[in-house]
């Protein structure tokens, strides 16, 4: 059995208990278990890296201890975790970090390369830098970044990476990105952080004054639907991936679809006023939307 199945020490434990508040399921019990362990060895490390770049650790606590860094200091937490990615790659090594260690099981048996696992500490190094972006073309480079990678994961471990499956992957894992974004708008705020583009505020005449009241006003609310329309306009790009591929990982892939659409009708709903926080949807509301998916895939599969 994969690391995922392994005993670890709580602090990694608390870290994989977060799969259960995402958008989208991350290693729902249909798949095979090798597949389940693998998927929760990528969201282990994927979560830690989100962790560290949100400040989201205690300083000093264990995930400091274990990388052997000053765990008040963001950059200095994100360059020991790529010192430690290092160990996962190299013949003999032996990663610090519990969830790393974890992860290093998951690369031999899927031949996975380093590459996704240094653009998501990319990202993180860039949100620590960069607060505001300009264009929407901007976004989709973070993106490229801070999501997409994920969905190259999920192929890689299922061995199903093709060009034409990736290019939907990213078109997909983008539209999540944007609608985690929708939907955290408050808290990104919170942090200095401000993902909506400056020309799209400025479009809208948006100020971020106005992001920070405690509900949405009309140019907010119309400012929201149309980057809901982007991220929309993305899923259904990506939506294809779900009929490219068959059985169990179909039904995965059109969850990580109708997660993303569900969420957005959950935006929807709320009037696109997602400043008092998160709209999220039901279970059986991505079940419902899941289901849409799968059925327009079995038609044109």
């Amino acid at each position: 059995m994969t690391g995922a199945r392994q005993a670890r020490p709580a602090g990694a434990r608390a870290t994989l208990d977060k799969a259960a508040d995402e958008n989208f399921p991350v290693a729902p019990f249909f798949l095979p278990r090798a597949w389940r362990g693998d998927l929760m060895a990528v969201y282990g490390y994927a979560r830690l890296v989100d962790d560290i770049g949100d400040g989201d650790l205690d300083p000093g606590g264990a995930d400091a201890r274990w990388l052997g860094a000053d765990g008040a200091d963001r950059l200095a937490l994100l360059d020991a975790l790529d010192a430690d990615l290092e160990r996962v790659f190299a013949a003999g090594g032996t990663p610090r970090h519990p969830l790393l260690g974890a992860l290093r099981p998951t690369v031999q048996r899927c031949s996975l390369t380093p590459e996704p696992f240094r653009a998501l500490i990319a990202a993180n190094r860039q949100d620590q830098l960069v607060r505001r972006y300009g264009t929407w073309g901007d976004l989709l480079a973070y993106c490229e970044l801070s999501a997409n990678p994920v969905g190259r994961l999920v192929l890689g471990i299922t061995g199903t990476a093709s060009p034409e499956r990736i290019r939907r992957s990213d078109a997909v894992c983008t539209a999540l990105q944007v609608v985690e974004h929708l939907q955290d708008v408050a808290e990104d705020l919170a942090r200095d952080r401000v993902y909506l583009p400056a020309e799209d505020l400025k479009r809208f005449r948006v100020t971020e004054d106005e992001l920070a009241a405690p509900s949405a006003g009309a140019s907010v609310r119309a400012l929201v639907a149309a980057e809901a329309e982007r991220a929309a306009g993305l899923l259904d790009e990506g939506a294809a991936l779900a009929g490219s591929v068959h059985g169990r990982l179909r039904l995965l892939l059109a969850g990580f679809v109708g997660g993303g659409r569900a969420a957005l009708a959950a935006i929807a709903a709320a009037g696109h006023d997602v400043l008092p926080g998160p709209p999220k949807a039901t279970k059986v509301e991505v079940l419902r939307e899941t289901g849409l998916v799968l059925r327009r895939a079995r038609r044109k599969g």
